[in-house]
């Protein structure tokens, strides 16, 4: 596993309910500002394994990237008290997670 995926893994398990983050920022975050598509394929492909609160992420607009997960993950988001505006999207202003890099080593940044 790279430590970019282990970073991206700690990110995402640190999301606490009722907030949300977007793929590009947990990209930045994990070393890569670019990666949002890894991020993308680090949820597909890891997400019941690690247990990842898969639905806390979303794109950069505050929408539901996957329509074919789109309600589940609605209803998830909505019962840990995330509101949706009258067009779909969540107020990032409001729901984003903003987390300290102290728990990420300064030697692994």
């Amino acid at each position: 596993m790279t430590l970019f995926t282990e970073r991206v893994l700690l990110i995402i398990q640190s999301i606490p309910a009722g907030k949300v983050m977007t793929y590009g920022q947990i990209a930045a975050l994990a070393g890569n500002p670019r990666g949002a598509r890894q991020v993308v394929r680090v949820l597909h492909s890891m997400s019941r394994k690690h247990q990842l609160p898969w639905h806390r992420v979303i794109n950069a607009k505050g929408e539901i990237a996957s329509a074919d997960k789109m309600f589940s993950q609605k209803d998830r988001l909505s019962s840990e008290g995330i509101l949706f505006t009258e067009t779909g999207k969540i107020d990032l202003s409001l729901y984003r997670y903003e987390p300290t890099l102290h728990w990420i080593p300064e030697s692994d940044m």
